[in-house]
């Protein structure tokens, strides 16, 4: 297992859109040991392929409490079959470190995908899930956090990022 590179905004391979996954093979079984590690390592609840330069159909997601089992989930040329009503949660995401926004997401998910061994499982979420799935799914497809802002916001979330980057170089 391997830690891997967690790429930040505004790199332009956060904008890649991820290739169906055709081969469920040892290398990709270890590609997702290694995002399942860095996931973890970051903290964050989820990770796409494309937030580590891979652009592949991939993302990991583990929204388990820190003082419960962790409930590792891995989708695999994901798609989306259903969405129903709307939440708005306060979302990070770790390629914007640091920084929090509130997004509007569908409450409920219907998604189906295939495991790292080829298997295909259908999964209904709500919560924290849902949200998860989503953001992850919109990495895959080159969307991130901030496209999901109005331009008010998106100029304010922005402004927020270029402070919180210069107060880390000078740090």
């Amino acid at each position: 297992m391997a830690l891997r590179e967690i790429l930040e905004f505004p790199d332009p391979r956060l904008r890649e859109v991820g290739q169906q996954v055709t081969a469920f093979d040892d290398e990709l079984r270890q590609l997702v040991e290694d995002m399942a590690e860095t996931m973890y390592d970051a903290p964050g609840v989820g990770l796409a392929a494309t937030q580590i330069g891979v652009a592949r159909r991939i993302f990991v997601i583990d929204v388990a409490g820190e003082d419960e089992p962790s409930d590792l989930k891995v989708f695999i040329n994901p798609k989306i079959l259903e969405l129903d009503g709307t939440q708005v949660w306060e979302e990070g995401c770790l390629s914007f470190p640091g920084a929090t926004e509130e997004v509007k997401r569908a409450e409920r998910v219907k998604v189906r995908a295939q495991d790292e061994f080829g298997d295909t499982f259908e999964l209904e979420a709500d919560g924290l899930l849902a949200v998860a799935i989503q953001h992850e799914n919109d990495h895959l497809d080159g969307v991130l956090m901030i496209d999901k802002l109005n331009a008010i916001k998106k100029r304010l979330f922005s402004r927020k990022m270029n402070k919180a980057k210069q107060a880390a170089v000078r740090a």
